[in-house]
């Protein structure tokens, strides 16, 4: 990446961020989209969903992915140590849309602040950037950043803060047993953290003015639009004509922004998206060994199945 009037600016040349010598057949080939943002992962905590995210990485192959921070939640490593395997399995697949040729950069955040030390370092081929300047295929430049500078609580009480992160780890505990009773009464996911935020109006009203505050900045840089994380509220809308895009997170909302290979931007729900996928296919046997167990199946649209 360039310097760019003090922060990093994304070349959309992609060839040019992967090595001559890789070898050719490891490149990503037919990707699903051009990029993918996701932000506020928090490895490390009970509450990651890393198993559904890393069912997203494998729906989702792109040409470029961008970590908006709270990647790896310090905060809580440091007052206890949680790490299976499942989070291995997270940062393993992402070191391996590394060799494949995908362009991933970090963008650190509040919880995973550690990793501003290595600002402009790369690690196994992942960049590590403190804001990015995202341009789109139809030329719109986008301001990515965590949002946490915006926060006041974590910039002026990180007391209060850290009081806070404790109180949301609580909820999501209690989270975790209220989705596990829902699942086994075959209901959908639900999140009980987010229900709260939403109907809190001291909530409401700071997510209203985190989102003008972004959006005012990147409108003084010039720019059209920004992406951001840090308040776990998937968002995409127009703020006084600024492009204001929110990925959400991987602990409640199960949400990730995407830019299609065509220059349209979408957010994409996980949850839903696979309700939808699974009740628009279904399993079809389509051959059976001679003992009658079947031998090989495939997935065909449900209108698509004979009477």
């Amino acid at each position: 990446m360039n310097k760019f009037k003090g922060y990093f600016y994304a070349n959309p040349d992609l060839s040019a961020s992967i090595s001559e010598d890789e070898d050719s057949s490891e490149k990503v080939t037919n990707p699903r989209v051009r990029t993918v943002f996701i932000s506020d992962i928090h490895l490390g905590t009970p509450g990651c969903q890393a198993q559904a995210l890393v069912e997203f990485l494998k729906a989702y192959p792109s040409e470029q992915l961008y970590l908006i921070g709270d990647i790896i939640d310090g905060w809580q490593l440091r007052r206890r140590w949680y790490w299976p395997q499942a989070h291995n399995d997270v940062i393993q697949k992402l070191l391996r849309r590394v060799r494949k040729g995908c362009k991933v950069v970090y963008v650190p955040g509040n919880h995973d602040e550690f990793a501003r030390e290595f600002l402009g370092h790369s690690f196994g081929g992942i960049e590590v950037a403190d804001e990015v300047i995202y341009e789109t295929v139809d030329g719109r430049r986008f301001w990515i950043i965590h949002g946490d500078y915006f926060d006041g609580v974590v910039q002026c009480a990180k007391w209060l803060a850290y009081v806070g992160d404790n109180l949301y780890e609580l909820t999501l505990k209690l989270n975790r047993y209220l989705s596990s009773l829902r699942a086994r009464l075959g209901m959908p996911y639900w999140s009980l953290s987010q229900y709260l935020k939403y109907k809190v109006k001291t909530a409401v009203s700071y997510v209203t003015s985190f989102e003008q505050a972004v959006a005012m900045e990147a409108r003084r840089r010039g720019l059209d639009g920004v992406i951001c994380g840090h308040i776990h509220h998937a968002e995409m809308r127009d703020i006084d004509g600024i492009v204001y895009c929110n990925d959400g997170d991987w602990v409640e909302s199960l949400t990730a922004l995407v830019e299609h290979i065509d220059g349209r931007m979408e957010l994409i729900h996980w949850p839903q998206f696979q309700r939808e996928t699974d009740s628009y296919y279904q399993i079809v046997t389509v051959d059976t060994s001679a003992d009658g167990v079947p031998a090989t199946a495939k997935i065909e649209k449900k209108d698509e199945v004979p009477a």
